[in-house]
């Protein structure tokens, strides 16, 4: 399964004026997460603040990237756009960077039709040779991709062969590992990651990841192994981290976290705002109870 297991959505970290991504922050990142045994990173997702990348410094952010993790593990690019013909242009430009996969996010704000998003997803295959993750975040795009749909992009493009699911729907997530076999289920969401894969999925995208990538990499792998009374264990020490982690919206939890454990500056590029002193303290306890706290970061 080319996309089981974890990926970690890593974060983008900024120089101190936000005029540019701290490279030298990102290879210790990298080494870390590498070390700790994740499967693969996303580059330039969501949790990566894509958003307000421009598209040279998204293809100079991927390109290092795949340089610095070499063949350590999985390079996911994100290469999303609402624009068809600009996701495709990033899609190209990961691609001849060396990356190993896409994903490519739901065409947001514009809201297309199931037969629009079939039309966007075949012009991304077309683009690229790359398998290809679709990444379904309804509450982000406004749009929710459906099983149905999912399952016919897969049929003409086998390539396009996982779905990065963050809808929340359990049924819709059991309805397509019904049609769609060989569509790769991953959760994007950390609180729900151990009940998507109790119905068929195949590991996780993560945030939570970034805070504690061996325990996250554990979690999945016990369930892997359908051993879910011990993943169980693993969800509920790392669940008050996952709440944690989206008490504001993400990434400014997870920055925030990890300034405090020694690997970052937490600083975020505008209009995201570093979260509240309240939830600051929120976000710190739920470091403590899952043992992460006072520089003990598994």
């Amino acid at each position: 399964m080319f996309f089981s297991g974890t990926h970690t959505a890593l974060v983008t970290p900024w120089t101190g004026d936000l005029s540019a991504v701290d490279y030298g922050t990102l290879r210790k990142l990298v080494d870390w997460q590498v070390n700790s045994g994740v499967d693969g990173l996303v580059i330039a997702g969501t949790t990566g603040e894509s958003a307000t990348l421009t598209h040279p410094e998204q293809e100079e952010l991927i390109a290092r990237s795949v340089e610095v993790i070499g063949r350590r593990c999985l390079v996911l690019a994100g290469s999303g756009s609402n624009n068809t013909a600009e996701s495709r242009a990033l899609a190209k430009a990961a691609t001849a960077a060396g990356a190993d996969a896409l994903l490519v996010i739901t065409p947001y704000y514009n809201r297309p039709t199931q037969e629009g998003l079939f039309r966007h997803y075949a012009a991304m295959a077309e683009a690229s040779p790359l398998p290809i993750m679709i990444y379904n975040v309804p509450v982000r795009t406004g749009t929710n991709i459906l099983p149905e749909t999912v399952a016919k992009i897969n049929r003409e493009f086998p390539h396009v062969n996982a779905i990065k699911e963050a809808s929340g729907n359990l049924d819709q997530i059991s309805r397509l590992r019904q049609i769609a076999p060989d569509v790769q289920i991953l959760s994007g969401d950390d609180s729900i990651t151990l009940p998507i894969m109790a119905v068929g999925g195949t590991g996780a995208v993560s945030v939570i990841s970034n805070l504690a990538p061996a325990a996250t990499s554990a979690m999945v792998t016990t369930a892997l192994r359908n051993d879910f009374a011990g993943a169980a264990k693993e969800h509920a020490r790392l669940f008050p981290l996952m709440k944690a982690c989206f008490v504001e919206t993400n990434p400014g939890p997870v920055k925030a976290a990890l300034q405090m454990m020694g690997k970052g500056n937490g600083l975020l590029r505008s209009p995201m705002t570093e979260p509240s002193p309240e939830n600051k303290k929120i976000i710190l306890d739920a470091l403590r109870q899952s043992g992460l706290a006072d520089g003990n970061m598994n």
